[in-house]
């Protein structure tokens, strides 16, 4: 009977993924399915629903989905690219790594690999054509950079994870997230340098001391609202839910007040589309949380270590099996869906291969990264395609040494610990 429930959960719901249901359709039918053949009140859904969005840590992810939308609004973007245009525009292959260190930048406003993708997209692909740079290899560019956006603080999709797992500390998971970030960029840029110099790409002005002072003053209002999420949680001074609704406030004053890139009417067009972001978000919380309770009562998280250590005893295969599942699932679902639905099965397994739950979730976030560059559910990919106006195959053949590169930054982060906790357990950490 258990084994016959698993496979209606599964199956079912992998059918409806291929068939392309939405996926929150796709993970509540596949629970009712599977507790209607266990003979159990259809109520329990509702009730998991309730229970998976009732958490005072998640009240931060409308906060963080908000504030990223009206800094992305408020005319910071530009502003951001001076910077790192000033940072690292003088390199060979200039405007590549402008736009990788902008990503970074942007990422730690947004949290959101669309929304890089989305507002820097359309300012950098047309920018780096007009110097003599190819179209595919600028939107290649470009939606690979966004994954650092996910990795860098305040990332909602880590307050997601947080949760999932059991209430780590949000403020260790910010912390972690910025080494990683900064090894992706790197990583991207060591790539985006080889094809320049093939390429005979150019370089842009001269470094300037002076020019990138003045481009941290002009900039410093919008890296300030960081300040506020990841000094604020990590001192203690405020929760991740306190810290994000005081960002939310900063970043309405800043955007429509001192970069005077948002009206009020902007205002609330910007909050309009939150409105349709988080309800797709939190609908994908509740119901994979019913889920999730089907998974445990079915006890599939132990089946599955059962099975994986079955492959191996070998922590470092085990590993890579973790990352293959996660990139082949990336390639299929959403970043939410996997966070939630993995979770609770793959986190024991990790952690009896002694990797520690935070540098687990810098491994998980940077799978689904690279899982919203692939076909045929990749969002970011579809994003920037769409921004170049370039079709898919064109993109993602340009992609493929991103793709390398962004395979060996993963190697790293899951086989050297200390990229991801050394600045946690600097500031306390001791998971």
């Amino acid at each position: 009977m258990q084994s016959t429930a698993i496979a209606i959960l599964i199956i079912s719901f992998l059918v409806m993924v291929l068939l392309r249901f939405p996926i929150a359709y796709s993970v509540a039918i596949s629970s009712i399915l599977c507790l209607i053949y266990q003979g159990l009140p259809l109520s329990t859904v509702v009730q998991q629903m309730v229970k998976g969005i009732s958490s005072f840590s998640l009240m931060a992810v409308p906060f963080f989905i908000t504030m990223g939308v009206l800094m992305g609004s408020g005319g910071i973007s530009e502003k951001l690219l001076d910077l790192a245009d000033a940072c690292v525009g003088w390199m060979t292959g200039g405007l590549a790594m402008v736009n990788i260190l902008a990503s970074y930048f942007f990422g730690g406003i947004s949290g959101s690999a669309s929304a890089d993708t989305a507002s820097l997209g359309s300012l950098e692909i047309p920018m780096m054509v007009d110097r003599g740079y190819d179209v595919d290899f600028s939107t290649a560019v470009t939606i690979s950079s966004s994954v650092e956006g996910m990795l860098v603080p305040p990332s909602h999709n880590m307050v997601i994870y947080a949760t999932t797992a059991g209430g780590l500390s949000i403020g260790a998971l910010f912390l972690a997230g910025y080494l990683p970030g900064a090894v992706l960029a790197v990583s991207l840029m060591i790539s985006s340098y080889i094809i320049s110099k093939k390429e005979h790409y150019p370089k842009g002005d001269k470094f300037s001391i002076k020019r990138l002072g003045k481009e941290f003053v002009r900039s410093i209002w919008a890296l300030s609202a960081l300040l506020i999420v990841v000094v604020g949680v990590v001192a203690g001074v405020f929760t991740a839910t306190e810290s994000a609704a005081i960002a939310v406030i900063y970043s309405l004053i800043v955007s429509v007040y001192i970069y005077k890139g948002l009206t009020w009417k902007g205002v609330w067009k910007a909050l309009d589309s939150c409105v349709d972001t988080l309800s797709i978000v939190l609908i994908l919380i509740s119901t994979s949380s019913a889920f999730g309770y089907c998974l445990t009562i079915l006890h599939v998280p132990a089946l599955a270590a059962t099975a994986i250590e079955g492959v191996s005893s070998n922590p470092y295969v085990i590993a890579l099996l973790l990352n293959l599942i996660l990139l082949i699932l990336g390639m299929i679902m959403d970043m939410a869906p996997i966070i939630l639905i993995t979770t609770p099965i793959l986190l024991p397994i990790a952690q009896s291969i002694g990797i520690d739950p935070v540098q687990y979730g810098i491994i998980l976030v940077l799978n689904c990264g690279i899982g919203l560059l692939t076909p045929p559910v990749g969002s970011v990919l579809f994003i920037g395609s769409a921004i170049a106006k370039r079709p898919i195959e064109k993109v993602v053949k340009a992609q493929l040494p991103f793709y390398i590169f962004m395979i060996i930054a993963l190697l790293l982060l899951t086989f050297i610990p200390e990229v991801s906790l050394c600045i946690p357990r600097a500031f306390g950490y001791t998971g």
